[in-house]
């Protein structure tokens, strides 16, 4: 990066701050709310630089240290100290790189997360029900905020559907290269001659959409209210408070029927109805640019894959960007931090190609 970058960067961060404090800001919610993103981002990136400098300083004292020192007992502590200060200088490049590049505007917002079982029955429910553990446990590691929305089980406990709201600091930056068909190769515990069998599962990954930027009219909106029916099938109450929501021009329904309050059910699936229209919108947006964008929910069949998961050869493939890892017990445990950097540098690859490219 530039001296000259750096200056702008330096400089903005500046403008944002006496712009905050400005009391006219605060009779201005939105642009006060973008204010705060913009400062937060800004402020990241100056983080990073000036602890990038420091590491570099420390690195070239070292190395001098390595190579000129009289005492041989220094010399041998210096090399190693420069083998931890290039790993960490490694990690802050990399940091940098990603907060520097073209960013999708909606890498700073908060994310809802639709899981659903694809081919491969009860297995796939299963495997569902990995995968909707595994971003709750990725999400307590990044100390992101999960909140489960909505979930229907299988008969053996998996998950045939399941809708959670994340947030905290860019989720949806994290996760939205989740989205599509992961594959599961494994013997089902079910399966007694112990053949593997392949069963699929779908992710979305929407930005959250706000009230104000998707406006929604009433009329649009058909709602329908049923009486609820709990995860395995018994009842959860007497009274009709599941609420299924329909916007009549894009066909787009969500059902909501967790909450024991028609209310509560209504508000969650408008959350969700918002976000699947802003989704929307954005797809059309790149399409008209001529991206080519396949609906990231797919058909849930096993051919359409993204990921797949050998549990036999305990193996991760992410075939979009031909990554193999190894250790799926870590994976499941919600460790994807490794994998998420490697999605993240093929993206900012993309988009340093041209805009048309990003995601």
């Amino acid at each position: 990066m530039s001296r000259e970058h750096f200056l702008q960067i330096r400089c903005r961060h500046r403008q944002v701050e006496r712009e905050l404090a400005n009391p006219q800001a605060a009779k201005q919610p939105e642009l006060l709310a973008e204010l705060g993103r913009e400062y937060a981002d800004l402020s990241r990136k100056l983080n990073l630089i000036d602890q990038l400098a420091a590491v570099e300083s420390e690195l070239q004292s070292n190395r001098e240290l390595a190579e000129g020192d009289e005492d041989p007992e220094i010399r041998e502590l210096a090399k190693a100290e420069c083998v931890a200060l290039e790993n960490k200088l490694n990690q802050l490049t990399h940091e940098l790189n990603v907060a520097l590049a073209p960013r999708d505007p909606m890498d700073s917002r908060d994310a809802i997360v639709e899981i659903r079982a694809g081919t491969g029955g009860e297995e796939a429910a299963l495997f569902a029900g990995d995968l909707l553990r595994m971003y709750q446990r990725y999400s307590e590691r990044r100390k992101l905020t999960f909140e489960l929305l909505e979930v229907t089980l299988s008969q053996s406990g998996g998950v045939k559907e399941a809708i959670a709201a994340i947030r905290g600091q860019d989720p949806y930056r994290q996760l939205k290269f989740e989205r599509g068909v992961h594959r599961v190769q494994r013997v089902p515990v079910t399966e007694s001659s112990g053949r593997i069998h392949t069963s699929a599962a779908s992710v979305a990954v929407l930005p959250e959409a706000g009230e104000v930027e998707v406006s929604i009219d009433q009329e649009d909106l058909r709602i329908d209210v049923f009486r609820s029916s709990g995860h395995g099938g018994q009842s959860v109450n007497t009274t009709d408070s599941a609420v299924r929501i329909t916007h009549v021009p894009t066909g787009i329904t969500v059902s909501m029927q967790d909450e024991k309050s028609q209310h509560k059910n209504r508000a969650k699936a408008m959350r969700i109805l918002r976000s699947r229209l802003l989704e929307r919108e954005r797809e059309r947006r790149l399409a008209e640019r001529g991206a080519d964008r396949r609906s990231q929910i797919g058909s849930g069949d096993r051919s359409a894959k993204m990921r797949t998961y050998n549990v036999p050869q305990d193996r991760l493939t992410d075939h979009r960007i031909g990554y193999t890892v190894h250790g799926l017990e870590s994976i499941f445990d919600g460790r994807l931090e490794q994998l998420v950097e490697k999605l993240e540098e093929a993206d900012i690859a993309d988009r340093l190609a041209g805009p048309e490219k990003g995601s």
